[in-house]
């Protein structure tokens, strides 16, 4: 069974209780057997702990999963607090990446459109340079093996920018490779090629995103790039 870490954080019921310490997905479930992450078992529930030490549990309807490893902490709005970046899937119409916080749902990306379908997040940061936080993915990185890239700006994700012919997950693995880091000021998304053959490197500048290979593909060398700069 994959398990959420116990370092990340999603919503809570009130404002009253603002300000999240902690979180993990909880309830595991079979109700969506699509078994991307290596097994059938996906999560119902997420239970979090805010910083005045209220414990609540978020539960999903019926008709969605957390189809994920563990929740992300970002600040996509730069007022301090950490909102929370989660993949969730409807039994229906596949996977979604969302944003959460406190209080509830705040944005998040349409649906996929067909069930068995997913995403697999790459990280979030000032892509471009322009004061606001970008989120990348690869949409069906199986299949269609897109970046998409969505900004965060005035409470809500828009859609900005796509690359075709990269990739950051294989079928079955219990893990999501690539991600997002800053070098010499610039910020930069690992991947790997669609043919998991080289390591790419993609930048997103004048609503453009550049990819460029930075050597042969290896577990360790992508890795390594995607946690150092050269």
């Amino acid at each position: 069974m994959r398990i959420g870490a116990f370092c990340l954080a999603l919503i809570c019921a009130s404002p009253v209780f603002a300000g999240v310490k902690e979180a993990r997905y909880s309830e595991p479930t079979t109700r969506y057997a699509h078994g991307i992450l290596g097994d059938a078992i996906e999560f119902g529930a997420l239970e979090i702990v805010t910083d005045a030490g209220k414990s609540i549990t978020l539960r999903l309807p019926e008709t969605r999963v957390f189809e994920d490893l563990e929740p992300r902490l970002v600040d996509v709005d730069f007022d301090g607090d950490a909102e929370i970046v989660v993949i969730e899937s409807s039994i229906s119409q596949g996977a979604r990446l969302a944003i959460y916080d406190e209080s509830g749902l705040v944005s998040a990306t349409p649906y996929i459109g067909q069930t068995n379908r997913w995403l697999a997040p790459l990280g979030a940061a000032d892509l471009d340079g322009d004061g606001a936080i970008e989120l990348a993915y690869i949409d069906r990185p199986h299949l269609a093996k897109t970046l998409r890239i969505w900004r965060f700006e005035n409470g809500a994700l828009r859609h900005v920018a796509d690359q075709t012919g990269l990739t950051n997950h294989r079928i079955g693995e219990d893990f999501i490779s690539g991600g997002v880091l800053t070098c010499d000021g610039v910020a930069q998304i690992v991947s790997a090629d669609a043919n998991w053959s080289r390591i790419m490197i993609s930048e997103f500048r004048n609503g453009k995103i550049s990819s460029r290979d930075a050597g042969s593909f290896s577990k360790a060398k992508l890795q390594a790039r995607s946690t150092t700069c050269p």
